[in-house]
Formats: C-alpha cells, sequence, structure tokens
C-alpha cells in the first residue's frame, strides 16, 4: 500500500430514498419488508461493514429461536418481558413485535430453516398447523447453522446486490442542513479499498447491534476477544443516533449471562431442553437456597421463572461468601433422560447436546476438548460474563422511539412505529430501547416493521431533497485523522507502537475497558458501584475522549478499529450517566448500586432518558413515567 494512495481516499457520493445501517436480522428485515412495500418506486440502499451472510448476532448459528408465541399470546409474551426485566419496558413496542413475530418464523421455515417438529407433525409446515419442539415456552428447536445465510439471501434477493455495500464502515449520521433535527445521510469508508462513502437518504434506518468490549472481558492471554455476544458489535447505532441528538433510554441495563466459564458457550438448552440444574460447589440448588434473597425485590419474585438478573444475585452471594464454584450438572440430567431412552435415543440427544455448541459456539467445544470435559460424564462451571450493552436479548437499553398507531399512547407516539426523535431516523432490534427479549426472530420482525414504515415516510416526504450539513472535505478528513496522525509521526520512533504523538487503538480500548470494568461496575468490583466511583470513572471517560483525536490506524483494518472504539467511548459514557443518574439499584446481579442497593418503586419505576446536544454538546437527562398497557399478574403468567 502506497502512502499516497493510503493517504487520499476517493470520495465517493450516492444518494437513494431509504438506507439501512446495518446487515443483522433486523437490517435484513428492514431490506425485505422494504422492498416489498415499496416496489420499484423507492430505492433501498444497504450499507454493511461485514457480509451480510455472516453479520450479526447470528453470524455462527443458533440451535433454537428465542421468540415464538405459538399458543401464547401477545399480551402473556408482554408480561413475560416485563416480568424479566424487573417492571420497566415499553407495553406498546413488546406488543407490537409478539403480534407479528410468528408470521416472521413462517417466513423462516418457508426460506428453508430447518425447524424441529414434534412426532406425528413431521412435514408439516408451522403455518399448516405444524407443532414445533420447544425447548421451553417461547423457544423452539432449529437446525440453525445456516441460520443467517439463509435470512441473508431473502434480503439480497430482495434488493438486488447491485443496491447492497458491503465492507463499508458507516461512522457517522449527517443532519439535514435546511432542517433542524432532520436526518439526511451517512458518511464511512470501506475496510477494503482507499474510499469514503457518503450516502444521502430520505430516511434512514440505523442497525448495527449492541456494544461488546466496552468492559474489560474476562478472557485474558490467548483467550483475548473471546466474548459472548458478537465481538464486532461496537456500540454504534447508540454513538451514532446520540451524536446526532436522538433519545436514549434505559441505557442503565446492561446483560450479564451466566454462560460457561472460559468459552461463553450458551447455557438455555441445557436448562431448557435438557433439564440440567446449577448448584454451588456444595451440591446445593443456590436459587432455592436463597429465596429470601429474591423475595427482597417482590413483586418480581412471584413470576414462575426468577428474572434473569435475580438469578446472577443468588449465584454470585454465593461466590462471595466462599461456596464456588457454580457447577452446571449435565451428568446427572443426561442420566435422568437415558432412564426413559433406549441406547440409540441417548447417542442422539448426546449429538443434540453437541451440535448446542457446533451450531452457534464452537469454541466452547474446543474448551471441553482441551479439558478433557465430556459434558455427559463431567459437570462444567458457570461463570458471569463482563456487562454487554443491547436491546434484543436479555437486556432494554437503546433508543427511545415512537409505538404503533394503535396501540402506544400519545406521548409515546409521534409519527411512524420506530422512529427515533430526528426526524427519519429509525432503528430496530438492538437499537429500540426499553423493550428486550425480541432476540432473533422478534429483531427480523422489529425490523420489518420500521422497513414498512420507511416506505411510509418516503412517500409522505418524497419532495424532501436532503442537504447535508456540514463541509464533506472537513468530514472526509475527521474520518481519515487517524491514518494522517499515523504518516505525520511513524517515523519519529525507532518502534513504530511506541510513540508519544499517538495511541493505538488496541491500548485506546484497554483503557476503557479498565475504566468501565473498575468503576461502572465491571467483573472486578463484583458488579458494584457507587456515586464517587461513578464521578471519578466519568473524569477518567471525559479524558479518553480528549486523547480519542490521537488515535491512529496504520491500515485500513486499524483504521476500523479506531472508529468501533471512539463509538465505544461514547455507549460507555452514556451507559455511565445512566446508572449515575438512576439512584436505586433497580437490576441485582447484573450491577448493584452500593450506595442505593435496594428497588425504589416509588421513585424509580420510571424509564431514564438521555439526550445529547449536537449544538451545546451538553448531556439532559429526565424521567419519562412508566405506564402498564397489559395488566401485570406475574403470579398468574407461568413462563
Amino acid at each position: 500500500m502506497s502512502e499516497a494512495s493510503f493517504g487520499n481516499p476517493e470520495i465517493v457520493e450516492y444518494e437513494t430514498d431509504i438506507l439501512i445501517v446495518g446487515g443483522g436480522m433486523a437490517a435484513c428485515g428492514a431490506a425485505f419488508e422494504a422492498k416489498r412495500w415499496g416496489g420499484d418506486d423507492v430505492k433501498v440502499t444497504l450499507v454493511d461493514k461485514a457480509a451480510m451472510d455472516r453479520s450479526g448476532a447470528v453470524a455462527q448459528g443458533l440451535s433454537a429461536i428465542n421468540t415464538y408465541l405459538g399458543e401464547n399470546t401477545p399480551e402473556d409474551y408482554c408480561r413475560y418481558v416485563s416480568a424479566d426485566l424487573m417492571g420497566i419496558t415499553r407495553d406498546d413496542l413488546v406488543y407490537d413485535v409478539g403480534r407479528h413475530v410468528d408470521d416472521t418464523v413462517y417466513l423462516f421455515e418457508e426460506w428453508g430453516l430447518p425447524v424441529w417438529k414434534d412426532k406425528g407433525s413431521e412435514g408439516v409446515a408451522l403455518k399448516d398447523g405444524g407443532k414445533p419442539v420447544r425447548s421451553g415456552r417461547w423457544q423452539i428447536m432449529i437446525n440453525g447453522e445456516g441460520y443467517k445465510t439463509i435470512v441473508a439471501e431473502a434480503a439480497k434477493k430482495a434488493l438486488g446486490m447491485e443496491n447492497i455495500f458491503e465492507r463499508v464502515f458507516i461512522v457517522k449520521l449527517l443532519l439535514d442542513a435546511n432542517n433542524p433535527g432532520q436526518i439526511a445521510g451517512a458518511v464511512g469508508f470501506s475496510v477494503r479499498e482507499h474510499k469514503i462513502y457518503v450516502f444521502k437518504c430520505k430516511t434512514m434506518m440505523v442497525a448495527c447491534g449492541g456494544a461488546v468490549n466496552v468492559f474489560r472481558p474476562r478472557s485474558t492471554g490467548e483467550g483475548m476477544g473471546r466474548v459472548w455476544y458478537p465481538v464486532w458489535n461496537a456500540g454504534s447505532t447508540y454513538a451514532m443516533a446520540a451524536e446526532v441528538g436522538a433519545e436514549l433510554t434505559m441505557m442503565e441495563n446492561r446483560f450479564v449471562p451466566t454462560r460457561f466459564k472460559d468459552g461463553y458457550g450458551p447455557v438455555g438448552a441445557w436448562f431448557l431442553l435438557f433439564k440440567s440444574k446449577a448448584i454451588n460447589g456444595f451440591g446445593e440448588d443456590y436459587v432455592t437456597k436463597n429465596k429470601d434473597l429474591l423475595a427482597e425485590y417482590a413483586p418480581y419474585d412471584k413470576a414462575y421463572v426468577v428474572p434473569t438478573c435475580l438469578r446472577n444475585a443468588a449465584m454470585l452471594k454465593e461466590m462471595k461468601e466462599g461456596r464456588g464454584p457454580i457447577m452446571m450438572d449435565t451428568p446427572t440430567a443426561m442420566k435422568a433422560l437415558a432412564e426413559k431412552m433406549t441406547p440409540k435415543e441417548v447417542k442422539h440427544l448426546e449429538a443434540e447436546a453437541w451440535e448446542d455448541f457446533l451450531d452457534m459456539c464452537i469454541g466452547q467445544a474446543g474448551v471441553w476438548a482441551g479439558l478433557n470435559i465430556r459434558p455427559e460424564q463431567s459437570m462444567s462451571e458457570l461463570m458471569p460474563t463482563e456487562p454487554y450493552l443491547l436491546g434484543s436479548h436479555s437486556g432494554c437499553c437503546g433508543i427511545w422511539v415512537s409505538g404503533p398507531e394503535d396501540f402506544a399512547p400519545k406521548e409515546w407516539q409521534w409519527g411512524y412505529n420506530r422512529m427515533t426523535t430526528v426526524k427519519g431516523l429509525f432503528t430496530a432490534g438492538d437499537g429500540v430501547g426499553a423493550s428486550g427479549h425480541k432476540f432473533s426472530s422478534g429483531s427480523h420482525t422489529e425490523g420489518r416493521i420500521a422497513g414498512k414504515n420507511m416506505v411510509r415516510y418516503c412517500r409522505d416526504h418524497k419532495d424532501f431533497k436532503p442537504a447535508l450539513k456540514g463541509d464533506l472535505k472537513q468530514i472526509a478528513e475527521e474520518i481519515y485523522r487517524p491514518v494522517r496522525t499515523y504518516l505525520a509521526h511513524k517515523d519519529k520512533t525507532t518502534a513504530e507502537d511506541i510513540n508519544p504523538n499517538y495511541i493505538t487503538p488496541r491500548m485506546f480500548q484497554m483503557r476503557l475497558q479498565k475504566i468501565m470494568d473498575e468503576y461502572v461496575a465491571g467483573v472486578a468490583t463484583y458488579y458494584q458501584t457507587n456515586a464517587k466511583l461513578l464521578e471519578m470513572g466519568l473524569h477518567y471517560l471525559t479524558m479518553l475522549k480528549e486523547d480519542s483525536v490521537h488515535l491512529r490506524a496504520k491500515d485500513l483494518h486499524e483504521l476500523l478499529r479506531a472508529w468501533e472504539n471512539y463509538h465505544r467511548l461514547w455507549t460507555a459514557e452514556a451507559h455511565l450517566r445512566h446508572i449515575q443518574f438512576r439512584e436505586e439499584t433497580r437490576y441485582p446481579g447484573f450491577y448493584w448500586r452500593a450506595d442505593y442497593p435496594k428497588l425504589d418503586e416509588a421513585n424509580w419505576k420510571v424509564f431514564v432518558n438521555s439526550t445529547y446536544s449536537p449544538e451545546t454538546k451538553q448531556w439532559t437527562m429526565k424521567k419519562v413515567p412508566h405506564k402498564d398497557l397489559v395488566p401485570k399478574t406475574f403470579g398468574a403468567a407461568k413462563h
């Protein structure tokens, strides 16, 4: 690569009607549905920093679809989501996903996804009455190694590859020069060529997943980079939306999944399908043992299944009091199942147990092999991971969006379903806040909802001509600043990675992770923080933001990493500010405010929302009243 070509990228301008930023499940849903409703009248363009076939959280595959209602009702689904997220969710958004998600799963099966069926139901499609094999009330089993490629193929066929830009990383959203608070475009760069892409659009959806590697991971050394959620999720959805003034919600919420130690392998199928139990180091059922602890957080303990965060709280209490390690008792579960099966059926079950990991977390199979563990014969350790920020799994942080016209209260409905507070800017999947437990099928569903509404928006604003705010050359210079910094200073030291004039993306990320881990309730403090720690953490984040102008990029891959870590920094700040503002412990087991260790229903059963002003460069925090739109008789709704 010549310095001349590296330092002088070509600027490519492109105009479209609908711009979809991202390539995961939500983006694929939006692409499919926007084309269905827009036809040839509306130009739809998708930009993905990776390749759609293996982009997003479903990249490696999955062994189950975690949101399929079947015989359940959307109201049941709302109760389930609310109970698991400690009572604060947007019923309108959750209900909207619930009433449409099964139709999405029918599409997946129609496109070729193999869905397990009960005996007597083999060969019958779900939409024709086929009965799936359920691993839980909401989960159905699939052969899902090719899940994402199947879903991506439908999106690619809908749009046509000529309308899809792969390996182009969008790093900034651009407002309109003539209409305050109106989205007009986006800018990013190719991670393969020396090109900067500028897109103009009438409307846009940003759906780039959640945020991983904001906190220092438990994996170190040869395991560095091993995490549970996709390692490439850099918080771009939240950061880019916040930068242009979109209102965020519930950014204090995070997910700390309990997973098989070191491999981060999923535990859901073992709990739900194989009926395995987790025990402490003395063989005790620690959830039952700590029922008094869980009762402190009533009424949420009355849910049939204890909320995820409270199960973590019980586990962490056992570990802190010296009764670890926590073990998944797989041998007992397999033995119990074998008593009701033939040897052939047992062999098949063992194969399914291994496939659970080969489908979606092959690294766990590698860890077990390296430790001489056979799960049907040996127990395996469980461990809570570092925190992740997301809105589609068992978390609900994200962006405040307009709800469905027929169900949302007036104050939650300001135009088009899933549109943010920035005019013309939509989101879905991990991007939508206060609405967790969508998983893969729900994210695709939400993308479809956004896609349809973007077509409506586009037609309602057909005369809108986007004019980008800001000087394009100056924006291009900002994007390539890490490159300029590297080229200007690389020869000033004999070792190019050690230089007083710049910071490498890797070192920048280590600083960010250390700050978040030690001050914002990471694994180092057993997920505890307080006002003083948060104050100091914000001080250190502010210095890190000042240092971000000195990030360097010696190649396109490092430029990608530099911008990912800049987005992580924005996401980290939003997360910290929200925890700082909410003076209670709403999610014990995910984090504790040691200075406010209890739930405070009287003052804090509210949404916490924040807005960053692009003009004043200041954050504004506020409470937004919560409303139960679906009666929450938790004890009656068995999950």
